[in-house]
Protein backbone atom coordinates (compact mmCIF):
# COMPACT_ATOMS: atom_id res chain seq x y z
CA UNK A 1 0.00 0.00 0.00
CA UNK A 2 1.20 3.28 -1.20
CA UNK A 3 0.96 6.12 0.78
CA UNK A 4 0.70 10.00 -0.68
CA UNK A 5 1.80 12.70 1.20
CA UNK A 6 -1.54 14.77 2.51
CA UNK A 7 -1.13 18.33 2.67
CA UNK A 8 -3.74 19.68 6.14
CA UNK A 9 -3.55 22.27 4.19
CA UNK A 10 -4.37 21.61 0.91
CA UNK A 11 -7.11 19.55 2.33
CA UNK A 12 -9.04 22.29 4.06
CA UNK A 13 -8.64 24.57 0.95
CA UNK A 14 -10.24 21.74 -1.40
CA UNK A 15 -12.96 20.82 1.46
CA UNK A 16 -13.03 23.83 3.87
CA UNK A 17 -16.50 24.88 1.55
CA UNK A 18 -18.17 21.59 2.66
CA UNK A 19 -19.73 22.83 5.85
CA UNK A 20 -22.18 26.08 6.53
CA UNK A 21 -22.87 27.57 9.54
CA UNK A 22 -26.92 27.69 9.80
CA UNK A 23 -28.67 30.92 10.51
CA UNK A 24 -29.87 31.40 14.00
CA UNK A 25 -33.51 31.49 14.57
CA UNK A 26 -35.57 34.94 14.94
CA UNK A 27 -38.33 35.85 17.01
CA UNK A 28 -37.18 35.00 20.09
CA UNK A 29 -38.21 36.71 23.37
CA UNK A 30 -34.87 37.84 24.94
CA UNK A 31 -36.67 37.30 28.34
CA UNK A 32 -37.12 33.79 27.14
CA UNK A 33 -37.92 32.06 31.09
CA UNK A 34 -35.06 29.37 30.89
CA UNK A 35 -34.81 26.87 32.54
CA UNK A 36 -38.58 25.41 33.49
CA UNK A 37 -39.28 23.73 36.04
CA UNK A 38 -38.40 20.41 33.73
CA UNK A 39 -35.23 18.95 33.82
CA UNK A 40 -32.29 19.74 31.29
CA UNK A 41 -31.23 16.45 29.92
CA UNK A 42 -27.57 16.31 28.46
CA UNK A 43 -27.12 13.34 26.50
CA UNK A 44 -23.36 12.02 27.22
CA UNK A 45 -22.33 9.86 24.22
CA UNK A 46 -20.04 7.22 26.40
CA UNK A 47 -20.64 5.37 28.94
CA UNK A 48 -20.15 5.92 32.60
CA UNK A 49 -16.26 6.72 33.96
CA UNK A 50 -13.74 8.60 32.27
CA UNK A 51 -12.73 11.85 31.17
CA UNK A 52 -16.04 12.59 29.54
CA UNK A 53 -17.64 11.73 33.01
CA UNK A 54 -15.83 14.66 34.18
CA UNK A 55 -16.72 17.17 31.80
CA UNK A 56 -20.38 15.95 32.21
CA UNK A 57 -19.78 17.32 35.73
CA UNK A 58 -18.61 20.15 35.59
CA UNK A 59 -20.95 21.15 33.00
CA UNK A 60 -23.99 20.19 34.69
CA UNK A 61 -23.06 21.92 37.43
CA UNK A 62 -21.86 25.02 36.13
CA UNK A 63 -25.28 25.19 34.63
CA UNK A 64 -26.96 24.53 37.59
CA UNK A 65 -25.19 27.24 39.92
CA UNK A 66 -25.22 30.12 37.43
CA UNK A 67 -29.10 29.29 35.44
CA UNK A 68 -31.27 27.77 37.99
CA UNK A 69 -33.18 24.48 37.39
CA UNK A 70 -32.16 21.05 37.28
CA UNK A 71 -29.18 19.95 34.83
CA UNK A 72 -28.59 16.19 34.52
CA UNK A 73 -26.37 14.30 32.20
CA UNK A 74 -28.06 10.92 30.34
CA UNK A 75 -25.35 8.30 29.38
CA UNK A 76 -26.32 7.12 25.42
CA UNK A 77 -22.78 5.72 24.29
CA UNK A 78 -23.00 3.81 21.20
CA UNK A 79 -22.56 4.07 17.50
CA UNK A 80 -19.92 6.09 17.58
CA UNK A 81 -21.52 8.37 18.81
CA UNK A 82 -24.25 9.00 16.99
CA UNK A 83 -26.81 7.36 19.08
CA UNK A 84 -26.91 10.36 21.29
CA UNK A 85 -26.98 12.98 18.78
CA UNK A 86 -29.77 11.29 17.03
CA UNK A 87 -31.36 11.34 20.24
CA UNK A 88 -31.08 15.21 20.77
CA UNK A 89 -31.28 16.10 17.09
CA UNK A 90 -35.06 14.23 17.04
CA UNK A 91 -35.89 16.61 19.97
CA UNK A 92 -37.98 18.98 21.06
CA UNK A 93 -35.48 22.84 20.41
CA UNK A 94 -36.82 23.92 23.62
CA UNK A 95 -33.67 23.82 25.53
CA UNK A 96 -34.45 20.70 27.69
CA UNK A 97 -32.33 18.39 25.54
CA UNK A 98 -29.04 18.96 25.25
CA UNK A 99 -25.60 17.23 23.90
CA UNK A 100 -22.20 16.99 24.90
CA UNK A 101 -21.00 16.38 21.28
CA UNK A 102 -17.68 15.19 20.46
CA UNK A 103 -14.90 15.71 17.50
CA UNK A 104 -16.05 12.08 16.13
CA UNK A 105 -19.70 13.34 16.53
CA UNK A 106 -19.88 16.28 13.93
CA UNK A 107 -15.87 15.14 11.98
CA UNK A 108 -15.80 11.60 11.61
CA UNK A 109 -19.19 9.68 11.65
CA UNK A 110 -20.84 11.96 8.96
CA UNK A 111 -18.05 10.35 6.34
CA UNK A 112 -17.71 6.78 8.25
CA UNK A 113 -21.02 5.95 8.31
CA UNK A 114 -23.31 5.71 5.93
CA UNK A 115 -26.27 7.47 7.41
CA UNK A 116 -24.88 8.85 10.97
CA UNK A 117 -28.59 9.46 11.57
CA UNK A 118 -28.34 13.49 11.37
CA UNK A 119 -26.17 16.05 9.68
CA UNK A 120 -23.64 17.94 12.03
CA UNK A 121 -24.41 21.55 10.87
CA UNK A 122 -28.35 21.77 9.93
CA UNK A 123 -29.24 19.60 13.00
CA UNK A 124 -27.84 21.51 15.45
CA UNK A 125 -27.55 24.78 17.06
CA UNK A 126 -23.77 24.83 18.29
CA UNK A 127 -23.60 26.84 20.92
CA UNK A 128 -19.87 26.11 22.44
CA UNK A 129 -16.80 24.47 22.26
CA UNK A 130 -16.22 23.52 25.92
CA UNK A 131 -12.56 21.80 26.05
CA UNK A 132 -10.16 19.86 24.29
CA UNK A 133 -8.15 16.85 25.15
CA UNK A 134 -4.63 16.04 23.85
CA UNK A 135 -3.44 12.93 22.89
CA UNK A 136 0.06 11.09 23.08
CA UNK A 137 1.87 9.52 20.79
CA UNK A 138 2.84 6.42 23.08
CA UNK A 139 5.20 3.35 22.35
CA UNK A 140 6.40 0.37 23.75
CA UNK A 141 9.36 0.84 25.76
CA UNK A 142 11.16 -1.28 23.67
CA UNK A 143 11.57 1.97 21.12
CA UNK A 144 13.98 4.51 22.28
CA UNK A 145 12.83 7.54 19.89
CA UNK A 146 9.91 8.25 17.59
CA UNK A 147 13.15 8.71 14.42
CA UNK A 148 14.13 4.77 15.22
CA UNK A 149 10.72 3.37 15.23
CA UNK A 150 10.06 5.08 11.47
CA UNK A 151 13.43 3.75 10.39
CA UNK A 152 11.99 0.46 11.40
CA UNK A 153 8.90 0.69 9.71
CA UNK A 154 10.65 2.27 6.41
CA UNK A 155 12.54 -0.79 6.37
CA UNK A 156 10.18 -3.96 7.21
CA UNK A 157 6.48 -1.88 5.28
CA UNK A 158 4.14 -3.50 6.98
CA UNK A 159 5.68 -5.10 9.67
CA UNK A 160 5.26 -2.89 12.70
CA UNK A 161 1.98 -2.08 14.13
CA UNK A 162 -0.10 0.59 15.70
CA UNK A 163 -3.05 -0.01 17.95
CA UNK A 164 -6.55 2.47 17.94
CA UNK A 165 -9.86 1.79 19.29
CA UNK A 166 -11.97 1.22 16.57
CA UNK A 167 -11.61 2.04 12.18
CA UNK A 168 -11.93 5.79 11.65
CA UNK A 169 -11.35 6.76 15.09
CA UNK A 170 -9.29 10.09 15.51
CA UNK A 171 -6.38 8.02 16.48
CA UNK A 172 -6.79 5.97 13.65
CA UNK A 173 -7.03 9.25 10.92
CA UNK A 174 -3.67 10.58 13.07
CA UNK A 175 -1.68 7.84 12.31
CA UNK A 176 -2.75 7.73 8.52
CA UNK A 177 -2.05 11.25 8.69
CA UNK A 178 2.17 10.51 10.06
CA UNK A 179 2.29 7.54 7.86
CA UNK A 180 1.49 10.20 4.68
CA UNK A 181 3.70 12.50 6.00
CA UNK A 182 6.52 10.13 7.29
CA UNK A 183 6.51 7.58 3.98
CA UNK A 184 6.08 4.76 6.05
CA UNK A 185 3.47 1.74 6.48
CA UNK A 186 2.40 0.11 10.02
CA UNK A 187 -0.43 -2.62 10.03
CA UNK A 188 -3.71 -1.32 11.50
CA UNK A 189 -4.95 -3.27 14.92
CA UNK A 190 -8.17 -1.72 16.23
CA UNK A 191 -9.48 -2.46 19.27
CA UNK A 192 -13.12 -1.88 21.12
CA UNK A 193 -11.89 0.43 23.40
CA UNK A 194 -8.77 2.44 24.58
CA UNK A 195 -8.13 -0.13 27.44
CA UNK A 196 -6.79 -2.93 25.51
CA UNK A 197 -5.47 -0.96 22.53
CA UNK A 198 -2.82 0.53 25.55
CA UNK A 199 -2.63 -3.21 26.97
CA UNK A 200 -1.39 -4.92 24.05
CA UNK A 201 1.13 -1.63 23.50
CA UNK A 202 2.38 -2.58 26.68
CA UNK A 203 2.73 -5.82 26.34
CA UNK A 204 4.10 -5.26 22.72
CA UNK A 205 1.79 -7.01 21.11
CA UNK A 206 1.43 -3.65 18.87
CA UNK A 207 3.98 -0.84 19.02
CA UNK A 208 2.75 2.14 19.21
CA UNK A 209 -0.77 4.38 19.53
CA UNK A 210 -2.04 7.56 19.41
CA UNK A 211 -3.91 7.77 23.26
CA UNK A 212 -5.99 10.15 25.30
CA UNK A 213 -4.06 11.80 27.74
CA UNK A 214 -5.90 10.47 31.00
CA UNK A 215 -4.91 6.63 30.15
CA UNK A 216 -1.89 7.00 28.88
CA UNK A 217 0.22 8.96 31.61
CA UNK A 218 0.49 6.92 34.33
CA UNK A 219 2.13 4.02 32.29
CA UNK A 220 4.17 6.66 30.75
CA UNK A 221 5.28 7.88 34.43
CA UNK A 222 5.66 4.37 35.52
CA UNK A 223 7.84 3.12 32.71
CA UNK A 224 5.46 1.04 31.41
CA UNK A 225 4.55 3.00 27.94
CA UNK A 226 7.86 5.78 26.06
CA UNK A 227 5.51 8.93 25.11
CA UNK A 228 7.35 9.90 21.72
CA UNK A 229 5.29 13.13 21.04
CA UNK A 230 2.12 15.17 21.76
CA UNK A 231 0.15 16.57 18.71
CA UNK A 232 -0.09 20.04 20.26
CA UNK A 233 1.38 23.15 19.73
CA UNK A 234 3.29 23.20 22.70
CA UNK A 235 4.53 20.65 25.27
CA UNK A 236 2.52 19.63 28.04
CA UNK A 237 3.36 20.85 31.76
CA UNK A 238 2.31 17.51 32.84
CA UNK A 239 5.27 15.97 30.48
CA UNK A 240 7.68 18.39 29.99
CA UNK A 241 10.23 16.48 28.44
CA UNK A 242 7.67 15.37 25.69
CA UNK A 243 8.67 17.21 22.23
CA UNK A 244 5.58 18.09 20.02
CA UNK A 245 5.37 16.69 16.95
CA UNK A 246 6.13 19.95 15.01
CA UNK A 247 9.80 19.45 16.67
CA UNK A 248 10.04 16.12 15.53
CA UNK A 249 10.05 17.81 12.05
CA UNK A 250 6.29 17.07 11.25
CA UNK A 251 5.13 20.66 11.03
CA UNK A 252 1.86 21.68 11.69
CA UNK A 253 1.04 18.47 13.27
CA UNK A 254 -1.77 19.44 15.59
CA UNK A 255 -4.26 17.73 16.80
CA UNK A 256 -6.35 17.25 19.74
CA UNK A 257 -10.10 16.02 21.17
CA UNK A 258 -12.65 18.37 21.60
CA UNK A 259 -16.48 18.05 22.94
CA UNK A 260 -19.37 20.73 22.68
CA UNK A 261 -22.81 22.05 23.79
CA UNK A 262 -25.16 21.49 21.37
CA UNK A 263 -28.67 22.06 20.86
CA UNK A 264 -30.88 20.85 18.28
CA UNK A 265 -31.68 23.06 15.52
CA UNK A 266 -34.56 25.81 15.93
CA UNK A 267 -33.91 26.24 19.87
CA UNK A 268 -34.89 30.14 20.88
CA UNK A 269 -31.30 32.46 20.58
CA UNK A 270 -31.94 33.54 24.39
CA UNK A 271 -31.57 30.04 25.64
CA UNK A 272 -28.68 29.66 23.05
CA UNK A 273 -27.23 32.96 24.62
CA UNK A 274 -27.62 32.14 28.24
CA UNK A 275 -25.97 28.28 28.01
CA UNK A 276 -23.30 29.93 26.31
CA UNK A 277 -22.75 32.27 28.94
CA UNK A 278 -23.05 30.03 31.99
CA UNK A 279 -20.69 27.13 30.54
CA UNK A 280 -17.86 29.70 29.37
CA UNK A 281 -18.28 30.60 32.87
CA UNK A 282 -18.22 27.48 34.43
CA UNK A 283 -14.87 26.08 32.50
CA UNK A 284 -13.07 29.42 33.20
CA UNK A 285 -13.49 28.75 36.99
CA UNK A 286 -10.31 27.84 39.11
CA UNK A 287 -11.88 25.00 40.49
CA UNK A 288 -12.99 23.42 37.39
CA UNK A 289 -9.37 23.93 35.66
CA UNK A 290 -7.82 22.24 38.52
CA UNK A 291 -10.03 19.20 37.77
CA UNK A 292 -9.45 19.42 34.16
CA UNK A 293 -5.77 19.94 33.83
CA UNK A 294 -4.78 16.65 35.81
CA UNK A 295 -6.81 15.03 32.64
CA UNK A 296 -4.72 16.91 30.06
CA UNK A 297 -7.87 18.60 29.17
CA UNK A 298 -7.03 22.07 28.44
CA UNK A 299 -9.17 25.12 27.59
CA UNK A 300 -10.91 25.89 24.30
CA UNK A 301 -11.97 28.78 22.30
CA UNK A 302 -15.37 29.68 23.49
CA UNK A 303 -18.32 30.82 21.36
CA UNK A 304 -20.59 29.48 18.40
CA UNK A 305 -18.15 31.41 15.53
CA UNK A 306 -14.97 29.71 16.88
CA UNK A 307 -16.68 26.01 17.18
CA UNK A 308 -18.07 26.78 13.65
CA UNK A 309 -14.86 26.97 11.85
CA UNK A 310 -12.89 24.57 13.41
CA UNK A 311 -15.92 22.08 12.80
CA UNK A 312 -15.79 22.99 9.51
CA UNK A 313 -11.58 23.22 9.26
CA UNK A 314 -11.39 19.36 10.71
CA UNK A 315 -14.43 17.88 9.30
CA UNK A 316 -12.92 18.57 5.69
CA UNK A 317 -9.56 17.27 7.12
CA UNK A 318 -11.03 14.24 8.09
CA UNK A 319 -12.88 13.63 5.05
CA UNK A 320 -9.90 13.64 3.15
CA UNK A 321 -7.96 11.21 5.44
CA UNK A 322 -10.86 8.60 5.61
CA UNK A 323 -10.69 8.86 2.02
CA UNK A 324 -6.80 8.04 1.85
CA UNK A 325 -7.36 5.46 4.69
CA UNK A 326 -9.76 3.47 2.28
CA UNK A 327 -12.46 3.36 4.74
CA UNK A 328 -15.48 2.44 3.29
CA UNK A 329 -18.47 3.72 5.39
CA UNK A 330 -20.48 1.12 6.75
Amino acid sequence: MRHHALSRRAALAGLGGVLAAPALPRGAAADTPYPGSQPVSIALPYAPGGAPDVLAQVLTQGLSARLGGTFVMEHKPGASTTLAARHVARAKPDGNTLLMGTVVTFTTAPYALRDPGYDAVKDFAHITMISDTQFLLVANPRWESLEALLAAARQRPGQLSFATWGVGTTAHLMMVDLMARTGTELLHVPYNGSPPALTDTIAGRTDLMFSTFAPARPHVESGRLRALAIPSTARSPALPAVPTLAELGQKDFVSSGWFTLSAPSGTPPAILAKLERAATEAFAAPEARARLDRLGLVPATPGPEALMDRLTREAALNRRLIQAAGIQPE
